[in-house]
């Protein structure tokens, strides 16, 4: 009799603290000042919707959607916001707006590696920008042009000679090959040799191909990552020792290039980052250099493939926008340099509508709001929450992009100012993409040289390649769901 009723006032007990506990949840989210900002029922409660959706590389579609629904400002967790509203998206990013980076983003990196990209330091950032900026100053790229076309046409030959030997040539695996060359010379002053070595993607390409999945996975469940260590979860494991391997990529370059430096320093040429390895007052402990490095090899090889993949797409998926394209380059002299592209009209409006189209960075880039507060499109947004911004959203507003899906260069042709506003493919403010001349001169001398080669280029249909291939899978950064680009150069 005793133990029942001790029971039955336990039952009693727990009910109400838990009823209590339930309670407090309700009142606290309608004290929210959040719960006035539009948005699924489950998001007032948990973010795990968009922390799945990130995972399976779909984030930016599933937060697309809530926009067509809920409007330009909606609510994805208990205290995060997504912001599709371009006049509120440039007052988060511009410079002196207050907004500091998420913690999030030192997730994407190992607990002792910090980066000019992950740190949510102003002073770090700061400092290591102003050793970055100049070598990657537009005036100072022009200099080292001679060596990216010189990996640009060599890339050219290559594609050439597969499309002898197999009858189709993968765009996707050879840009890939040729951004990372670059990258690799510029920065430790001698290439990585993919073009030169491989047909086939090694695990080193294999590695920075992950690299968007591991941050995706990273940021969203960090705790899976620790776990990954003590329990059987294999992939997650291989995730881990793909991001393990690619900082030891950097460790390696970095170490080779000191080795030059200290052998002979009068006749080792210099990179973007001889500023951080000299000595003295403005050189920098291997461990911050690493971490740049680290994000420089990834950034400068995928980045730039992607857009130059899905650029060679979506011209030889439009003859019309091809012939155009090819036209204009005809006219081109026989020694044509970089001076000469950005004088094309048509050219430069087929670069900014794939970097519209297929942005390679589409995801989230979150921000913390300052202490004071703000109003972001006629919604008040306390301090301390979550702001984040998508250019998978921002370029596809109907109000400023008519039929934003379609692939149309001439829509630069005279660009209003919202399509000006809203484009921000390197991201804008002070955190903008500190690679964005490298990357446009890039793109500039990689499509005018394969189109000039190669006008007659079609998408192939061998070996089983489709536009399913090509569907953009969505993670940190945006690559083709079949891995490949297979096309007819001719």
């Amino acid at each position: 009799m005793e133990s029942s009723f001790v029971v039955s006032h336990a039952r009693v007990l727990i009910l109400s603290i838990f009823i209590f506990y339930a309670l407090t949840i309700v009142y606290r989210q309608r004290r929210n000042p959040l719960s006035a900002v539009p948005g699924p029922f489950l998001c007032k409660w948990t973010d795990i919707v968009v922390r799945y959706h990130s995972v399976i590389g779909n984030r930016p579609r599933y937060v697309q959607l809530l926009h067509h629904k809920y409007g330009p400002i909606v609510r994805v967790g208990p205290n995060e916001v997504d912001v599709a509203k371009i006049a509120a998206a440039r007052e988060i990013h511009r410079i002196g707006g207050g907004y500091l980076k998420s913690t999030r983003y030192r997730l994407l990196k190992t607990e002792d590696t910090e980066s000019i990209f992950s740190t949510i330091d102003p002073k770090f950032h700061g400092r290591h920008r102003r050793l970055l900026s100049s070598p990657l100053s537009d005036a100072n790229l022009l200099s080292l042009e001679s060596l990216i076309e010189a990996r640009v046409r060599f890339t050219i030959q290559r594609m050439r000679k597969e499309m002898a030997d197999r009858g189709v040539v993968d765009v996707e695996k050879w840009f890939f090959f040729m951004s990372t060359d670059i990258i690799g010379e510029l920065t430790f002053g001698e290439s990585f040799q993919m073009a030169d070595q491989v047909a086939q993607k090694n695990q080193y390409i294999k590695d920075l191909e992950l690299a968007g999945l591991l941050a995706g996975i990273r940021a969203s469940f960090p705790a899976v990552i620790t776990l990954a260590t003590f329990l059987p979860l294999p992939f997650i494991r291989e995730v881990n020792d793909s991001r393990t391997r690619t900082e030891g990529y950097a460790t390696e370059s970095i170490g080779r290039y000191k080795r030059l430096l200290a052998a002979n320093p009068n006749n080792v040429k210099p990179t973007l980052f001889t500023k951080l390895y000299n000595a003295g007052k403005e050189g920098l402990p291997d461990s911050e250099i690493r971490g740049d490095a680290d994000d420089f090899i990834l950034a400068g090889s995928d980045t730039t493939s992607i857009t130059l993949t899905y650029l060679t797409w979506a011209v030889c998926k439009a003859p019309a926008i091809r012939q155009a394209l090819v036209a204009e380059l005809a006219g081109l002299p026989d020694q044509f340099g970089d001076k000469d592209l950005r004088e094309l009209p048509y050219m430069n409006q087929v670069v900014d509508e794939t970097l519209r189209l297929y942005p390679a960075v589409p995801c989230d880039l979150a921000r913390i709001v300052p202490p004071q507060g703000a109003t972001l499109g006629g919604h008040w947004v306390p301090g301390g929450s979550t702001v984040t911004t998508q250019l998978w959203s921002l370029h596809r507003d109907p109000n400023v992009f008519i039929q934003p899906e379609r692939f149309d260069p001439s829509r630069w042709a005279s660009p209003t100012k919202g399509m000006k506003d809203a484009f921000m493919p390197f991201g804008a403010g002070s955190r903008n993409c500190i690679g964005m001349h490298l990357a446009r001169i890039e793109l500039r001398l990689a499509t005018a040289h394969f189109f000039r080669q190669f006008p007659n280029s079609e998408v192939s249909n061998r070996e089983g390649m489709s536009d399913e291939d090509m569907k953009e899978v969505l993670y940190f950064l945006l690559s083709p769901k079949g891995k490949r680009c297979l096309m007819e150069v001719r």
